[in-house]
């Protein structure tokens, strides 16, 4: 074993053995542990029921936000920050999310 890997194994066994002894860092970590829905809301729609039945493979359903307006994301309901949609594969097969704004808890409070 390298000096590195027990090192490791030796720090690891300090913090285990430290949040053991402190449990309000028990608590945070089972905090931290817990899963939540993120969700990112590229725009909205609003039609009649008979619209919607009459929509099939390939139909094009226009959203009420454009193109470069910054997207929200939500967790669990609550909308928690704004940013722009960037490519992140090479072959633009995967879409992710740059943040460019953290939503105040004033502005959170909205319902998406």
């Amino acid at each position: 074993m390298s000096d590195t890997e027990e090192l490791a194994q030796a720090g690891a066994g300090i913090e285990s053995s430290e949040a053991a002894a402190d449990p309000e860092a028990n608590r945070h970590d089972a905090i931290l542990r817990i899963p939540v829905t993120v969700q990112v809301v590229l725009g909205s729609a609003r039609m009649p029921v008979a619209h919607l039945m009459k929509l099939g493979r390939g139909a094009v359903v226009a959203l009420d936000q454009r193109v470069g307006e910054p997207v929200n994301i939500v967790v669990n309901g609550r909308i928690v920050a704004r940013g722009e949609v960037v490519v992140v594969d090479e072959d633009n097969s995967r879409f992710g999310v740059s943040l460019t704004e953290i939503v105040g808890s004033s502005d959170a409070d909205a319902f998406v």
